[in-house]
């Protein structure tokens, strides 16, 4: 749906009210919920009991996974290590030749170089690394082999200001160092929590970029804030022309803290997203959305499996935690079973999640659990030039339980 005006949350609520999304009778983890619109404005004092009995029930289209996280998942695979020595691996970036630049988040790039993780240090970024902020996402240009140009978000120290910021870095020729090239968006909002840091080109060739909220959920609806959103731009930092909003960067809104998304198709992206963790009362109920330019994923106004005018009611919520890391659309020939699938890296519930997501109906079909409890915390996932799925582990980040071995870059392929 195209936002095509900035409207409150509390606009939102007072006119249109909210549709909740209520489970029905047969085990939610296998059964879509019912999106039920309210007959009137739901209070705080309201049960859901209540509400459901105010609505009439419409096509289901919210999955909401109660009581866990998913079945277990069918296909038998294995963990292959890659490179383990790492210091909290945020991204990856696959360059033509397969070595990978992948992103430390006190501030190092490093290169993993014919499958081994080079000594050197390719760039030192200085960084802020408070909370969930440092050396963040990183991805390589489209034509990176003939300008060897690389993006990277991170948090900055600038001149007493912390600011989250997009940078253009070029590879030496030797693949050894990197040097700054410019500036690609400056000033995104930084708390604490909530940073965002994914970047990703996309098919369009035009780079987008995750950001969170900073802790200020007013700001996931304010278009003028670089806050809550996925941000669209040239790989020259320009504000494209056919944006949804004329002049203005931000191509999603409504988004508390979203580390993953990728395109199904060349204008429709599937977004994971964080749900709340105290905040305004509300904690849980991470989420995946289908979007599209200019559409409005509900934060704050909406964060369960829920629906109101002009905002996207998410395709499957998980009432506990995951929370949702990396995320990416299956595509490779090793696990034909998951072609297509959304597979998204889970950071506290320390699993692989593989959703199956009707690209028709927004519905999710299926959705089963890998991993569980056996590589710890899980940051990026992302395919690699060799059809495999690449994970990231992210037991150093002060969450987890840090090895000796660092953190390490696995593969994940069929058994």
């Amino acid at each position: 749906m195209r936002q095509t005006k900035l409207i409150t949350s509390g606009i939102l609520l007072s006119l249109f009210g909210l549709f909740a999304c209520t489970p029905t009778t047969e085990s939610v983890q296998e059964s879509p919920v019912e999106v039920t619109p309210n007959a009137t404005q739901a209070t705080p004092e309201t049960t859901e009991e209540q509400t459901v009995a105010q609505a009439a029930p419409v096509e289901p289209v919210c999955r909401l996974v109660e009581g866990g996280f998913g079945p277990q998942g069918q296909v038998n695979v294995q963990v292959e290590e890659v490179v383990s020595g790492l210091d909290v691996p945020w991204g990856i970036a696959f360059l033509p030749n397969n070595d990978m630049l992948v992103t430390e988040r006190p501030g190092r790039v490093r290169l993993i170089q014919n499958g081994e993780l080079r000594p050197e240090t390719i760039a030192t970024i200085p960084v802020s690394d408070r909370g969930e902020g440092g050396l963040l996402g990183i991805a390589a240009h489209p034509e990176f082999a003939t300008n060897r140009f690389f993006y990277v978000y991170f948090t900055a120290d600038d001149g007493g200001a912390v600011v989250n910021r997009v940078e253009r870095w070029q590879l030496a020729e030797d693949g050894l160092s990197a040097t700054r090239d410019r500036t690609i968006v400056d000033g995104i909002p930084v708390a604490q929590f909530h940073n965002g840091g994914r970047i990703r080109f996309g098919p369009d060739g035009m780079l987008y970029i995750g950001t969170g909220d900073a802790r200020d959920p007013d700001l996931s609806q304010d278009i003028n804030s670089l806050a809550g959103k996925i941000l669209r731009v040239t790989p020259e930092g320009e504000v494209p022309a056919d944006n949804p909003f004329a002049g203005n960067p931000v191509y999603v809104l409504g988004i508390r803290n979203t580390q993953g998304f990728d395109w199904i198709n060349n204008s429709t992206l599937w977004v994971s997203d964080h749900g709340p963790s105290g905040e305004l009362g509300r904690s849980g109920h991470d989420k995946v959305s289908v979007v599209q330019a200019g559409d409005n994923m509900g934060w704050p106004t909406t964060y369960r499996c829920e629906s109101a005018e002009g905002l996207v009611t998410p395709s499957i919520v998980w009432q506990q935690a995951l929370p949702p890391g990396g995320a990416t659309i299956y595509t490779g020939d090793a696990i034909p079973e998951w072609n297509g699938s959304l597979m998204i890296a889970a950071l506290g519930a320390e699993q692989l999640q593989r959703v199956v997501i009707d690209p028709t109906t927004n519905q999710v079909q299926q959705h089963e659990v890998y991993l569980q409890g056996q590589q710890g915390r899980l940051r990026e996932a992302i395919m690699g030039p060799d059809g495999e799925l690449y994970v990231t582990t992210s037991n150093c980040d002060g969450r987890g339980s840090c090895p000796p071995e660092l953190d390490k870059i696995l593969r994940i392929t069929r058994e």
